[in-house]
C-alpha cells in the first residue's frame, strides 16, 4: 500500500471512526487564553501536526498554540497581551482534509434560560394556586349546602320522631268482630308437629268423620294395650332416648305419636309424663337443677309441652285469645301506618330494630275510595275508605284493601288475593295498576315496583277491585313475588347495588342513619303498648280468683317434687315453673299467633316484632337483674322500664297460685277425662300407633333387652313379640 511517497506492507489494516469534538472552554492564564477542547475518547492517537486551532472572537482569528493532545481533550493557548483576548466565540480546527467548527458555549445563558423557566414555574404555581382556592370555595360552598340540608334533614326527622312520639295514641281499632280460632284439632298438630310435614296430615281425620266412632284394627288394638302398660312404656321410651342415632326430631316425634295415641286417656298420659318427669330428675346428668325443662332435649320434655297445649287450650280461647288477637291487629295497622319496603319487608314502624327501614322517603297519606265491581254489568258497591301511602306498590294496596274490608265487615272479602286486581279511575277513565310494566324505572338490571306515586294516585282518588275471574279478558299478571329471582330483579324504596347517576336522583343522596329512627321503635311501643299489658295481665291473670286447673295441679307437682329433692333454694321452683308453663308454652304462642288463628299470615317484620314482646315477656319471669346500658339491644332497652313493673306482677302471681287449694286427684281425673270427651274421634288413633309401631321395630332387639334388665313380666316381652307378629302378618297379606 502506498501511503505518501512510501510503499508500506499490509498486513492488518483497521478502520477506524474520524474524531468527534463536543465542545470547548476557556480559561485565562496569565497573559493567555487557555482553551480545552472536549472530544470523545478514541484510539486515534493524533499527533500535534496532524491538527491546527484557530480562535475567533468577532472578525479577528487568533491561532491556537497546541500544548497536548489526550485521547478525550485537546489543549492550547492563545497568545497575547495581558487582556487582549479574554475569550473566543468560536473554534476553527482543522485535522487532515477536515473541518470543525465550535460555537461557544455561553453560561449566561444557561442562566437566562434557567431564571425563565424557574419564573414560568413560580407563576404557573401562583395561577394553580388561585385556581385551587377558587375551586375549593366552591366545593366548600357546595359542601356547606350539602350538611346544611343534610343537618336540617336529620333536624326535620328527628322532630317528626318526637312529634310522632309526643302525639302518639292508641287509635286502632280493638274492634275486630268475630275472631277466627283454629278448631282443637288443628291447634294441637300446629303445636305437635311445627313442621307441618306430610305425618301431622294424617293424623287427623277429614270433615265428617270425627263425628263418627271408628274401631281401631287387631294390631293396633294390640299395641294399644302394649302401650298403655306403664312399665312397658317407660323401658320403650328410655330405651329409645339411649340411642344415638335417635335425635332430637324422633324424641319430639315419639311425644307428639304418644299424645295423639293416649289422647282418648288423658289421666294415663299425666301419670306417665309424671313418672317420667321425675325418672329425668333423678338422672345424673341433671346435676344443676336450675337447667332442668329448659330445652327440649327429651320425650318428657316434650311430651309436657303437648300436655299444657290440650290443658290450656280451653283457656286460651276464652282469656287469651281475644288480647292475642287485638295485639296482632294493632301491630299490623301500626306497621302499615308507615313505609314498608316490598322486597326487604323492613318496615319504618317496628319493635325491631333488624327490621327497621332505614332508607324511607318522603310519604304522604292517602284516602282511597274503593269500590268493587258487582257482576259484569259495570255495577259497583258503596265506596270504602281505606288508608294508603304514595310509596305503597300494588300488591301492598291489595292487602290494605282486604284487610280494610275485613275490620270492617267482620269476614274476608269473598275473593282471594290472587283473583283480584284494582284500576285507579283517572281523567274518567279506569287505568289497570300493575306491580310492574312499561313505565316501571330501572336502574342497571334491577326494576323498580310501581307505586300509586309513579302512578300520580292523588288523595281521594276512586280505585276499583276487579275480580279477574269474572272478567275474563282483564286476566292478571302473574305476581312478580313469584319470581325464584325476586330480591335481585326488583326493588322497591332500599336502593339497589348497582352503580347509577346521582344527579338524576338527589333524594338518594342523604345519608341515613339508623340512629335516627330509633324513635319509630318507640312510638312503635307506645301505639301498641296497652294491648301488650292487657295481653300480658291476660296470662297471668287469674279469672274468678283461680288459676287453670293444670297450672295449678303442675305446680303443685313441682313442689313436691322440690321436696323429694330436698331443694330448699326457691329459685329453682321459680325457674322449674317458668321453664314449664311461660318458655315452653306461652312463649311458642306468642311467638306463633297463627298457631291459634286461621287465615294469619306472619309476615317477616311482623314475626319480629312478636319476638320482642315475647323476650319481654320471658324477662318478667327472669330472676336475673338487668344492667343495661347505650350498647345493650334495642329490644332489651324498649322495655327496660316496664320489667320491673311486670316482674313483681310474676311473683305474686305464682305466690297466690301456690297459696290456692290444692287440686284433688278427682278433680283432675274429671277435668282430663272431660278433655277427652270433648275431643274423641278427631285424631286418627290407628295412624299414630302405626307410626309408634315403626320405632318399636326399628329398636326391637334394644327394648326386649330393656324390659329384660328392669326384670319387666315375661308376658310384656311376649306381648311385644305378638305386636310384631300381627303386624308381619298384615304386611304379608297385603293390607294394614
Amino acid at each position: 500500500m502506498n501511503v505518501g511517497n512510501t510503499t508500506v506492507d499490509c498486513k492488518n489494516l483497521s478502520y477506524k471512526p474520524d474524531p468527534e469534538f463536543t465542545g470547548f472552554s476557556t480559561l485565562q492564564v496569565a497573559d493567555d487564553l487557555q482553551v480545552n477542547i472536549k472530544k470523545k475518547a478514541d484510539a486515534l492517537n493524533l499527533s500535534m501536526s496532524e491538527v491546527n486551532v484557530t480562535g475567533l472572537q468577532g472578525d479577528q482569528q487568533y491561532q491556537c498554540v497546541l500544548e497536548k493532545i489526550e485521547s478525550n481533550a485537546i489543549i492550547c493557548k492563545i497568545k497575547g497581551e495581558p487582556g487582549a483576548v479574554t475569550a473566543v466565540d468560536s473554534l476553527i480546527i482543522n485535522y487532515g482534509y477536515l473541518t470543525k467548527t465550535l460555537e461557544s458555549q455561553n453560561p449566561l445563558m444557561y442562566l437566562y434560560i434557567l431564571v425563565a423557566v424557574i419564573l414560568l414555574l413560580v407563576l404557573a404555581a401562583v395561577v394553580g394556586v388561585i385556581a385551587h382556592r377558587k375551586s375549593q370555595r366552591k366545593i366548600n360552598e357546595k359542601m356547606n349546602k350539602q350538611l346544611e340540608m343534610l343537618e336540617s334533614n336529620i333536624r326535620r326527622d328527628i322532630r317528626q320522631g318526637f312529634v310522632d312520639l309526643q302525639t302518639e295514641k292508641s287509635d286502632l281499632i280493638d274492634n275486630v268482630g268475630a275472631i277466627p280460632f283454629l278448631d282443637y284439632k288443628h291447634f294441637a298438630l300446629k303445636i305437635f308437629f311445627p313442621e307441618a310435614g306430610p305425618l301431622s296430615a294424617v293424623m287427623i281425620r277429614d270433615i265428617g268423620e270425627d263425628s263418627v266412632q271408628t274401631t281401631v284394627d287387631e294390631k293396633c288394638a294390640a299395641f294399644a294395650v302394649l302401650i298403655r302398660d306403664k312399665q312397658f312404656l317407660s323401658c320403650f321410651v328410655h330405651a329409645l332416648e339411649e340411642q344415638k342415632n335417635f335425635n332430637i326430631k324422633d324424641k319430639c316425634t315419639v311425644a307428639s305419636l304418644l299424645t295423639l295415641a293416649l289422647h282418648g286417656d288423658l289421666l294415663y298420659l299425666t301419670e306417665v309424663m309424671e313418672d317420667l318427669l321425675q325418672s329425668l330428675m333423678d338422672q345424673s346428668s341433671n346435676a344443676n337443677p336450675k337447667l332442668l325443662l329448659r330445652r327440649t332435649e327429651s320425650i318428657v320434655e316434650k311430651l309436657l309441652t303437648n300436655w299444657m297445649s290440650i290443658c290450656l287450650y280451653g283457656f286460651l280461647r276464652e282469656s287469651v285469645g281475644q288480647p292475642l288477637f287485638l295485639l296482632v291487629s294493632a301491630l299490623t295497622q301500626q306497621i302499615s301506618k308507615g313505609p314498608v319496603d316490598s322486597v326487604t319487608e323492613k318496615a319504618l314502624y317496628t319493635l325491631s330494630e333488624d327490621w327497621l327501614l332505614c332508607q324511607a322517603q318522603d310519604f304522604d297519606a292517602l284516602k282511597l275510595k274503593v269500590v268493587f265491581a258487582v257482576g259484569t254489568g259495570g255495577e259497583v258497591s258503596e265506596p270504602l275508605e281505606v288508608n294508603a301511602l304514595t310509596c305503597d306498590t300494588v300488591k301492598q294496596v291489595k292487602e290494605k284493601i282486604l284487610q280494610t274490608f275485613q275490620r270492617k265487615f267482620g269476614f274476608p272479602y269473598t275473593q282471594q288475593f290472587r283473583d283480584i286486581e284494582i284500576e285507579y279511575e283517572k281523567e274518567g277513565k279506569f287505568v289497570m295498576l300493575q306491580e310492574v310494566d312499561e313505565t316501571s324505572e330501572i336502574r342497571g338490571h334491577v326494576t323498580m315496583l310501581n307505586t300509586l306515586k309513579h302512578y300520580q294516585v292523588g288523595d281521594g282518588a276512586c280505585i276499583k277491585v276487579i275480580t279477574t275471574r269474572v272478567h275474563a279478558p282483564l286476566k292478571s299478571q302473574n305476581s312478580v313475588t313469584d319470581d325464584e329471582n325476586f330480591s335481585i330483579k326488583y326493588f322497591h324504596m332500599v336502593d339497589p347495588d348497582v352503580e347509577t347517576d346521582l344527579s338524576k336522583h338527589p333524594e338518594k343522596k342523604a345519608l341515613k342513619f339508623k340512629e335516627m329512627y330509633l324513635t319509630k321503635l318507640l312510638s312503635t311501643k307506645v301505639a301498641v303498648h296497652s294491648f301488650v299489658e292487657t295481653l300480658f295481665k291476660s296470662i297471668w291473670g287469674l279469672p274468678n280468683s283461680r288459676a287453670p286447673l293444670a297450672v295449678k295441679y303442675f305446680f303443685d307437682f313441682l313442689d313436691v317434687q322440690g321436696e323429694r329433692k330436698k331443694i330448699s333454694d326457691p329459685d329453682v321452683l321459680h325457674i322449674w315453673k317458668t321453664n314449664s308453663l311461660p318458655l315452653r308454652f306461652w312463649v311458642n304462642i306468642l311467638k306463633n299467633p297463627d298457631f291459634v288463628f286461621s287465615d294469619m299470615v306472619k309476615t317477616p317484620h311482623l314475626d319480629g316484632c312478636l319476638s320482642v314482646i315475647a323476650q319481654a315477656f320471658m324477662d318478667s319471669f327472669s330472676l336475673a337483674e338487668q344492667h343495661l346500658d347505650k350498647y345493650s339491644p334495642t329490644n332489651k332497652l324498649l322495655y327496660a322500664k316496664d320489667i320491673p313493673q311486670y316482674k313483681q306482677e310474676v311473683k305474686s302471681y305464682y305466690k297466690i297460685v301456690k297459696d290456692q287449694p290444692s287440686i284433688s286427684s278427682q278433680e283432675l281425673k274429671l277435668f282430663l277425662q272431660d278433655e277427652s270427651k270433648k275431643h274423641q274421634n278427631e285424631f286418627n288413633e290407628s295412624a299414630a300407633l302405626r307410626e309408634l309401631y315403626k320405632y318399636m321395630l326399628r329398636y326391637f332387639s334394644e327394648i326386649s333387652q330393656k324390659l329384660e334388665q328392669t326384670d319387666a313380666p315375661a308376658r310384656l316381652i311376649e306381648d311385644m313379640h305378638n305386636v310384631k307378629e300381627l303386624f308381619d302378618n298384615m304386611k304379608r297379606s297385603g293390607w294394614s
